[in-house]
């Protein structure tokens, strides 16, 4: 009955209706998961999905404000090694106990999980040894001081070990396998439609409202509004600018808006002396030399672009001009490194200085459904760049989960990716994205452009190993200094996020910018 009537709503959305049968709570998605398994991306989109149905060590708000989660409680024993207590009477799906083991077998999975394109490599990288100590404790050693620990490992989802060992990712379409202990439990995932989820009774947390809950991946904004519009969905994310205000006026919807810790960016590939193949002279033949590797022709680029415009034009205003990766308000922010203003004529300037006087040819590569406004954001890249002197030969857009894995396999020169905080402080976000790349040390899983830099290299591990958290702060904010100064990226602006709801319900907005059915509740 449940799936004849899971195919009424579904056919009433395509008909534009609203639907005369639906699951207690129905969500309107911008983007879907590349897998059910929570350890094969460490991608937004991935995460938001996991953290409906699986559990972590610690938990985080709205605002990357850190609290128990799965573990009761830790304890730093010397400046290498951890005792973590887990949380009495937590339960899987299955109704079977968390265990030590569980935990232990979830940390050492997490960066071992074939082709994954953002793997958890950082976030486990600092152990050395995971011991049980009995059911509900474990000892980490860490291979030096890691006064973020917690924060750290406490980002990985745990999973049931009996469940999943032998198995592989393609395995958690399967419910036996999906099992975690998170306020939902996985019924099933048809992808490019829905994911269909149905609360667990046995939840150690906040129970959540809804029992049954549909979530529909509805990539076209117009579709994704028209759908809440007709009450064929009853929440969306990712509302789009230009329709704040309509929704703001319609009886019965309400909008919500929150500042994103998610900063958008164009990074330049400098994996090798080689151009990338979309990287060419002005007739579209190969260049002998990447300009990339230059750091006076990332800065030309970044001179190139007009932010304000792009936040003002293309977002509807829902945006900041950014110059770094953390916005004001975490840890490790420099209040005096400003967004670069646009100046064509110092970045023709650059240009010339570092050989390239008539500029060269390249391709922008973006995602068309990432975010609000990515494709657009591509098209006002390329228009921005061939009037600072380049000679854009095209822009290519692509379904996320497709150009996710393309970007980190390096097949594009230059392209918009973005990067969401997920902690209190920038240090995830320097580690992950512009430490040199290191997979054996589990650094830099996300820098597809491979920029290095040894001296902030060895700053940003300075900040890592101290456990004053003033003298972190400020070593976190020299790294940050020390990178930019070579433009290591072309950070672009920080995402406002809007979302809409309709019926009487309300969801909490903020940094992590999470769309999850838990924090969807009735009205009072």
């Amino acid at each position: 009955m449940k799936r004849f009537l899971a195919s009424v709503a579904a056919a009433a959305l395509l008909a534009g209706a609203v639907p005369a049968f639906a699951q207690d709570l129905i969500i309107g998605r911008s983007s879907e998961q590349s897998s059910i398994d929570p350890q094969f991306s460490r991608t937004g989109n991935n995460q938001q999905t996991s953290e409906m149905i699986f559990g972590r060590l610690v938990d985080f708000d709205q605002n990357y404000q850190m609290s128990p989660g799965l573990a009761e409680s830790w304890k730093n024993v010397d400046p290498t090694t951890w005792e973590i207590t887990l949380r009495e009477g937590v339960t899987f799906h299955d109704g079977s106990p968390l265990t030590a083991e569980d935990v232990i077998w979830s940390l050492e999975r997490a960066d071992e999980v074939p082709n994954s394109p953002a793997p958890y490599t950082d976030q486990v990288a600092a152990i050395a040894k995971l011991e049980k100590v009995d059911d509900r404790i474990l000892r980490v050693t860490t291979t030096e001081p890691a006064p973020s620990l917690m924060e750290n490992i406490g980002r990985v989802f745990i999973v049931k070990q009996a469940a999943v060992d032998g198995r592989a990712s393609e395995d958690f379409m399967q419910p036996a396998v999906a099992i975690g202990t998170g306020p939902y439990k996985f019924v099933s995932w048809t992808p490019g439609e829905a994911l269909r989820l149905e609360a667990y009774d046995g939840y150690w947390g906040e129970k959540p409202e809804f029992k049954d809950v549909e979530v529909r991946f509805i990539s076209n904004d117009a579709a994704r509004v028209a759908a809440l519009l007709s009450g064929a969905v009853q929440v969306i994310d990712a509302v789009p600018p230009a329709d704040v205000s309509r929704l703001e006026q319609t009886e019965g919807v309400e909008v919500v808006s929150a500042p994103s810790g998610r900063v958008i960016y164009l990074a330049l590939s400098q994996r090798g002396d080689e151009a990338p193949a979309d990287v060419t002279d002005l007739n579209g033949k190969p260049l002998a030399a990447n300009p990339f590797k230059d750091p006076r022709v990332r800065k030309a680029i970044s001179l190139m672009i007009d932010r304000q415009l792009i936040v003002d034009r293309i977002m509807g205003g829902a945006g900041t001009p950014a110059g770094q990766l953390a916005p004001e308000g975490l840890g490790g922010h420099v209040a005096t490194l400003a967004a670069d203003q646009a100046d064509p004529a110092q970045a023709k300037a650059l240009l010339a200085e570092a050989g390239y006087p008539e500029g060269f040819g390249i391709t922008i590569s973006s995602s068309n459904d990432r975010f609000p406004g990515d494709a657009d954001l591509a098209q006002a890249l390329g228009q921005m760049l061939t009037r600072g002197g380049l000679k854009v030969s095209g822009v290519k857009v692509f379904p996320y989960n497709v150009y996710s894995k393309a970007a980190s396999a390096g097949d594009y020169g230059a392209f918009v990716f973005s990067l969401g905080a997920s902690t209190p402080t920038s240090a995830p976000l320097l580690q992950s994205l512009l430490h040199t790349y290191d997979k054996e040390a589990g650094k830099g899983a996300f820098n597809r452009m491979r920029f290095s830099d040894p001296q902030f290299d060895a700053q940003l591990e300075a900040a890592l190993q101290e456990f004053d958290e003033t003298k972190r702060m400020e070593l976190l904010e020299q790294a940050t200094t020390t990178a930019f100064a070579e433009t290591p990226i072309v950070p672009l602006y920080w995402q406002k996020n809007y979302w809409a709801t309709r019926d009487g319900l309300k969801i909490e907005g903020g940094l992590a910018e999470d769309t999850l059915a838990q924090d969807v509740r009735r009205a009072q």
